[in-house]
């Protein structure tokens, strides 16, 4: 009894301490041009910096604190056109009244139940939604796609994503007027980042892009905003070094984490939302369907840790798999994220060989 106190009070202290880590950004104080800049970064980091969210770009602002530079980063236009929502969903759902043009930068609005191409310049009603309220909020002043997404992303969550036949009759509801076109948060452009992650940030500056050039610049005498350039120019740039890579290596967990310490840090723990956020990031280029992380069972105790020493605070068990550990003095169990799916985290035996998440950068 007293020791599942102690473990029950060990467990309120190290959920207070947990902290996230973030993806760390480099400034190189060197002139190079867009290609340069790109192969510095891959040789010495992990590439050109990409940009999630307002606080990646907060965070990469502090690492040049200059403000009379421009800066690469590695956002870059290609030959071919995509639909992308806003929030940074994968593009399943589509419903579309008339089947869009495929070689323009449009956005999407939705008008009695259907979706249509539109010029993201021309002023609509917008819809935005609220993850911590799981509201949608229909706005009826009317602005353009760009000053509606950023309206929703500073006051809610994002611009509404429509992932299914039920998402799009519950916006159609409550939009409730077949003559009103409202914009919803889908887009077309052809920037793709150096990485090839699919963030849909974007941090333009007014009247940019304005499509005459292929590369991104960051305008730091201007808070920053984005500007589109010839790749051929040279500036400073920024790097970005991830927290988090996936290794294409089967082993069993054990193997895993000796792998990870020999090479990077550690087999990663996940201790809050954010890093899980990161999993996901990095899991699409998994070739097993459960990737190891570094959560182990304790068959003496009767719990679940990280191999970072902290209690699992933060969860996302699969149903049933936080106790599935009936056998545990036998066989060992340890914990892995679906790859696909709802990357949600299940048990396995320590035995099973995958693919497995290092953790690069310490603490």
């Amino acid at each position: 009894m007293a020791q599942i106190l102690y473990f029950s009070l060990l467990v309120i202290a190290l959920c207070s301490l947990s902290e996230c880590s973030q993806r760390r950004y480099h400034y190189i104080n060197i002139e190079k041009t867009w290609t340069e800049a790109q192969r510095y970064c891959r040789e010495n980091y992990t590439d050109l910096a990409t940009v999630h969210n307002i606080i990646d770009m907060n965070e990469l602002k502090k690492t040049v604190n200059n403000n009379q530079v421009y800066v690469w980063i590695g956002l870059k236009r290609t030959d071919v056109y995509k639909w992308k929502w806003s929030l940074g969903d994968p593009v399943k759902y589509l419903n579309w009244e008339t089947e869009p043009s495929t070689d323009i930068n449009n956005c999407a609005v939705m008008r009695n139940g259907t979706w249509h191409q539109q010029d993201c310049n021309e002023n609509m009603r917008f819809i935005c939604y609220n993850d911590s309220s799981k509201a949608y909020i229909i706005h009826t002043s009317t602005t353009t796609w760009r000053e509606a997404q950023s309206f929703c992303r500073q006051n809610h969550t994002d611009l509404i994503t429509v992932r299914n036949q039920t998402d799009n009759q519950l916006i159609h509801n409550i939009i409730n007027n077949p003559d009103t076109s409202v914009w919803i948060g889908l887009f077309r452009d052809s920037w793709e980042w150096s990485d090839n992650t699919d963030s849909t940030f974007r941090y333009w500056d007014s009247g940019q892009p304005d499509n005459s050039k292929d590369c991104t610049m960051n305008n730091m005498n201007n808070e920053g905003k984005w500007h589109d350039v010839s790749c051929s120019n040279s500036y400073t740039f920024v790097c970005h070094e991830d927290e988090l890579i996936l290794i294409q290596k089967n082993l069993s967990w054990t193997e895993a984490v000796r792998y990870c310490r020999e090479n990077h840090v550690d087999l990663v723990s996940v201790d809050s939302q954010e890093i899980q956020l990161m999993v996901t990031e990095v899991l699409h280029q998994a070739s097993t369907a459960q990737v190891w992380l570094g959560l182990r069972h304790s068959c003496s105790v009767g719990i679940w840790f990280w191999v970072n020493g902290e209690i699992t605070c933060y969860q996302n068990w699969a149903p049933g798999n936080e106790t599935a550990v009936d056998d545990c003095e036998s066989e060992v169990r340890s914990g892995a994220v679906q790859s696909g799916g709802d990357h949600l985290w299940i048990s396995l035996p320590e035995s099973h060989k995958l693919n497995f998440i290092c953790r690069r950068i310490d603490k």
